[in-house]
């Protein structure tokens, strides 16, 4: 860290004593302007969030803001934290704050789909430092991410690289008894089509027809039919997201997708085909081997 950098950081740090906290469960949003209408409007303005995920929204951003994460879980270890900037990020420098110093992570101009990860198993709690860029003109600045705080180092390190999976070899039978277990969604229906995306080299299955086991969140939708059409009827819809070395391509038949939730979007994990599947969960629930239930249509 540069010494003008240093002297700025000392400072804000002074600042951070005089000013109050504000405490929410999950997310913050606030402006800027109202800061600095308050007659101690030279305080850097911190806001302590309590949970594993949820986001940070500062329109009209002026000065600093410090963001403590303070997740109200005892028993959890989480290791990683990551970060993905709002599309619409404009106005401010993000610094990680760690042993009493600040680390650039990202300024403006920076790429919005691009995850950032740091590690967060210090002494102190992971914290993340906005420092509002002097502008004249602040009708289109707005500054906002979305966090995760993750136990789990690797995915969180190939999370910041906007890839999840290390590699795209078939599943054995431990690990997709496994993953019906701990997914964060398992989702059965047909590949409806395949795109991709040279730049982050990864691809996005749309998948259709099919029926959503769980879902830790809204990633997938259910698409009523149409009024007055007959045999027409409801049916769930979602995409997923896998690398592009996967090679992935639409084809015919059911599969069973698992696999992890980041930031409001869906990662591919496990993905037999049904039949596949059915046929390994019968001879393991014969066995009593497999790991947790699943309904047998």
């Amino acid at each position: 860290m540069s010494p003008t950098l240093r002297l700025i950081f000392m400072y804000v740090l002074f600042l951070c004593c005089l000013s109050p906290c504000a405490a929410d469960l999950c997310n913050w949003s606030g402006s800027g302007l109202a800061r600095e209408a308050e007659a101690n409007s030279r305080t850097v303005q911190q806001v302590r969030l309590r949970c594993t995920e949820g986001s940070v929204e500062w329109v009209y951003p002026g000065q600093a803001l410090r963001v403590v994460l303070e997740p109200n879980l005892s028993s959890a270890r989480h290791t990683t934290v990551c970060i993905k900037p709002f599309r619409s990020f404009n106005g401010a420098s993000v610094y990680i704050e760690r042993a009493g110093e600040l680390d650039l992570l990202m300024t403006d101009g920076g790429r919005p789909e691009q995850v950032f990860c740091f590690p967060a198993d210090g002494p102190q709690k992971p914290a993340i430092f906005l420092l509002a860029n002097p502008q004249r003109d602040i009708s289109q600045r707005a500054v906002g991410f979305r966090y995760e705080l993750l136990g789990n180092r690797t995915t969180a390190n190939n999370l910041g690289q906007s890839v999840l999976q290390a590699s795209c070899r078939p599943c054995n039978d431990t690990e997709l008894l496994l993953a019906i277990c701990s997914s964060d969604f398992v989702v059965r229906g047909s590949i409806r089509n395949v795109s991709h995306n040279a730049e982050r080299q990864t691809s996005l299955v749309e998948v259709s027809e099919g029926r959503v086991y769980r879902q830790r969140s809204g990633v997938f939708e259910r698409h009523t039919g149409t009024i007055g059409v007959p045999g027409s009827s409801s049916s769930w819809h979602g995409h997923i997201h896998t690398l592009l070395q996967c090679h992935i391509k639409p084809g015919g038949g059911e599969f069973l997708f698992t696999g992890t939730e980041h930031f409001g979007e869906a990662w591919l994990g496990c993905a037999p085909r049904y039949k596949d599947f059915m046929s390994l969960y019968q001879s393991a629930w014969a066995a009593r081997q497999n790991p947790c239930e699943f309904p047998l249509d």
